[in-house]
């Protein structure tokens, strides 16, 4: 028996082609979207560590001035009180800051030295081509 040339397309399903063509369409969007995505999660995660970078720093200094001598360690910035609890690095993951010290004093009441800034402990290099423990 003959088909009848009238059925319905329909029926018999879709043809290679059509698959092939659907799946370059899809692997063309994929490709458009991933390093978009990539980067708007990399720039996120810089945006955290500046903002992380600037609360530090700015905890380290109110310490400082208020009870004249430099934290020792990031904890004496927690243990009293000037921040709730160390932050997670964004890029390493952990809260593993590079502290850096100096012989530097903030005020002439300053009477011990300590930490002074604190840096990123990755060794990447962030999207404006500086390494982030230089931030």
């Amino acid at each position: 028996m003959h088909r009848n040339s009238r059925e319905p397309r329909g029926i018999r399903g879709f043809t290679l082609i059509e698959l092939m063509i659907v799946m370059a369409i899809i692997a063309i969007l994929l490709g458009i979207v991933i390093p978009t995505y990539s980067h708007s999660v990399l720039a996120a995660r810089e945006r955290a560590l500046r903002a992380d970078l600037a609360s530090l720093r700015q905890a380290i200094s109110r310490y400082t001035l208020d009870k004249q001598k430099a934290p020792q360690s990031l904890d004496d910035l927690r243990s009293g009180g000037y921040i709730d609890q160390i932050p997670v690095d964004p890029m390493t993951h952990e809260p593993n800051w590079e502290p850096e010290t100096d012989e530097y004093l903030m005020s002439y009441d300053q009477q011990d030295t300590g930490i002074v800034d604190v840096h990123s402990a990755s060794n990447a290099v962030g999207s404006d081509g500086t390494a982030y423990s230089t931030w």
